[in-house]
């Protein structure tokens, strides 16, 4: 008989409850295929329980390791799930409802996070996007334990410039030589398991020719707590003035917040970038005391574009296309659902994206982290408008640049948090495929604007492949 073997990966800061009802539903459905189900049935919430699954999993014969996805979790469980375990592997994410709460699994997020890091290991899966109780998942799981193929890749070569538009090109000239003499800030480490926010710094120079500037976490918290109680003050009266509910939030991690912006925008200033990239948790929350999102979100709608979770190719690409629209705030987002149905995604971040891109119909509030329960971060949905998606790729052949067009609609918020709901230039099944099948990166930057011909050119200038993914 057919030999399944299923690592349920989940976190305790995400709805356990509500994941041990997926997992519950995932299970079933597996029932109803013709195979034998072994493993781990519980949650595996921390490392030792998911290395010990592994491990007895290692010893089985099995036909297919099914990783189910129950929650967002970093990527590290999973490459070595597939170094330690002889079998072809696949990765179940699960839908949520867009209730317009809190992102109660972000399933989807975590197998785009590892079908990046598993694609930059060397390692092969398939993957299904279904809910556990959609036909079609049975029909998916038939078809990937017979071996199904998927399209081959199709990064291009760098465009010809030729072929473009002169003012395109003049523009991306000026922008590529504005970003070799650019520099931005580093802060911290990448988290465990995020292997997109690792970066490159020989290749990173040698293709664009940006800087960096390395600071260690200690030092921003240090400089943070030096902040005159003036400064705060001013800062705090300009957040409740943009913000409903500021009185309502702990004050103190609001202050944290307040106090990480003003020792950005000094450090900046002082240095000259023309970015950030910080590691904003766990420590932000455990060592420091308040979320960095609205901190970043303030720093963005004032020409400072900023990356959370230390995503340096991130911070690059929101630079570059700040700089190529003359400076448009452009904001880094997850995508955390595509719906068949409508044929739409959600572009989300806890709470990091600019005022400038509110929907007018709507009045943003102060909130909370969803996961950590601090303040402060950004709520409201984006507004309605033309965008355009980009990402500084890495591989192991180099950087590349992906790119992508969209609609983002008036819709109300899927989530708490920053989101919008975007109609992209393709269907959600083709959007799924050419993230998953690339191994695309968990990041995704966009701007308000129509500049796909300037980053066509800004990519031949830089000499790098190009991924139209819609």
């Amino acid at each position: 008989m057919t030999t399944i073997g299923i690592l349920p990966l989940a976190r305790s800061t995400f709805d356990v409850p509500f994941a041990e009802t997926v997992r519950d539903d995932a299970i079933r459905a597996l029932g109803n295929l013709d195979v034998e189900v072994v493993g781990a049935t519980d949650l595996l919430l921390d490392g030792d329980a998911t290395d010990e699954a592994i491990a007895a999993l290692a010893t089985q014969d099995l036909d297919l390791l099914l990783v189910l996805q129950v929650t967002f979790t970093d990527a590290d469980a999973i490459v070595r799930a597939a170094e330690r375990i002889d079998a072809p592997l696949a990765l179940w994410a699960f839908p949520e409802d867009r209730t317009g709460g809190r992102l109660r699994i972000n399933s989807f997020c975590g197998i785009n996070l590892a079908g990046h890091a598993l694609t930059d290991a060397g390692h092969t899966y398939d993957y299904l996007y279904r809910a556990n109780d959609d036909p079609v998942a049975l029909d998916e799981l038939r078809a990937i334990l017979g071996g199904r193929e998927h399209r081959a890749t199709t990064w291009a070569p760098a465009p010809d410039l030729s072929a473009l538009p002169e003012a395109a090109v003049a523009t991306a000239t000026a922008v590529r030589d504005q970003l070799r003499a650019s520099r931005i800030g580093l802060f911290g480490d990448h988290p465990d398991g995020f292997h997109p926010c690792r970066y490159d710094p020989a290749m990173l120079d040698a293709t664009v020719g940006i800087g960096v500037d390395r600071i260690e976490l200690d030092e921003l918290f240090a400089a943070a707590r030096d902040v005159p109680a003036d400064d705060r003050a001013t800062v705090r009266a300009r957040v409740g003035a943009a913000l409903d509910g500021v009185d309502d939030v702990d004050q103190d991690a609001l202050g944290k917040t307040l106090d990480t912006y003003s020792t950005l925008r000094t450090m900046a200033d002082d240095r000259g970038w023309s970015g950030v990239a910080v590691r904003c948790w766990p420590e932000m929350f455990t060592d420091h005391g308040g979320a960095a999102c609205a901190a970043m979100a303030m720093l963005t709608d004032e020409d400072l574009p900023a990356a959370c979770e230390r995503d340096v190719y991130g911070n690059v690409t929101e630079v570059a296309l700040a700089a190529l629209t003359g400076g448009a705030p452009a904001f880094i987002a997850d995508l955390v659902d595509l719906d068949r149905g409508s044929e739409t995604g959600v572009l989300w971040h806890c709470g990091l994206a600019p005022l400038s891109m509110a929907d007018p119909g709507a009045r943003p509030k102060a909130g909370l982290h969803s996961n950590r329960q601090k303040p402060l971060v950004h709520e409201f949905p984006l507004k309605p408008g033309r965008i355009t998606i980009a990402r500084l790729h890495q591989s192991p052949e180099g950087l590349a640049l992906v790119i992508a067009g969209g609609e983002m609609l008036e819709a109300p918020a899927s989530f708490s948090g920053t989101s919008g709901v975007c109609r992209f230039d393709r269907d959600a099944d083709g959007m799924l495929a050419a993230i998953m099948d690339h191994g695309l990166e968990h990041h995704y930057a966009f701007v308000y604007a129509d500049i796909r011909d300037e980053l066509r050119a800004l990519a031949a200038l830089w000499g790098v492949k190009v991924l139209e993914i819609a």
